[in-house]
């Protein structure tokens, strides 16, 4: 007397290669499309063409001898001039993380009674941050990658 396929092991293991295939390949279209990656530029040839004129702006910072100091801790940014010997009313500084956009922000520093520009923070800085430092008239710009936060002082080290 023959036994019906539902009774056989062989038939299910036959069903479960095949179905477990279509839910693994359902459940990839699933996180490719909830997920979409934040990292590619639409119009990326306009994007080159402003980091290229940005290189100049990197350049003229050098050529000007703009160097600072930075501390970051927690609760507070402070930048220390030690390039040029000139007083700056208020910096830009933009805090750029390094895999999460939704975490960007951007502050305006001013200077303490020593020269120093200082402003309390209350955004979470844990983690890698690109810092971009620029005047208000935008001439020049500096950039550097630290992983946050830092107790001490560090070299704000150009990177272009």
């Amino acid at each position: 007397m023959k036994t019906p396929w539902y009774k056989e092991p062989w038939a299910y293991l036959v069903f479960i290669l095949p179905l477990s295939a279509v839910v693994a390949g359902i459940t990839t279209l699933i996180i490719a499309n909830t997920g979409a990656d934040t990292v590619v530029v639409d119009d990326y040839y306009k994007k080159g063409k402003a980091i290229n004129q940005d290189i100049g702006k990197y350049k003229l910072a050098e050529k000007l001898g703009v160097r600072f100091d930075i501390k970051v801790t927690e609760n507070e940014l402070v930048l220390k001039p030690t390039g040029i010997e000139k007083t700056f009313p208020m910096l830009n500084v933009a805090f750029y993380h390094a895999t999460l956009a939704d975490r960007d922000f951007a502050i305006k520093v001013t200077p303490d009674g020593n020269g120093w520009l200082r402003t309390p923070l209350e955004n979470n800085i844990e983690g890698k941050w690109r810092i971009v430092i620029t005047p208000f008239d935008n001439t020049w710009k500096l950039q550097t990658i630290l992983g946050l936060p830092q107790q001490q002082f560090r070299a704000f080290e150009l990177r272009y």
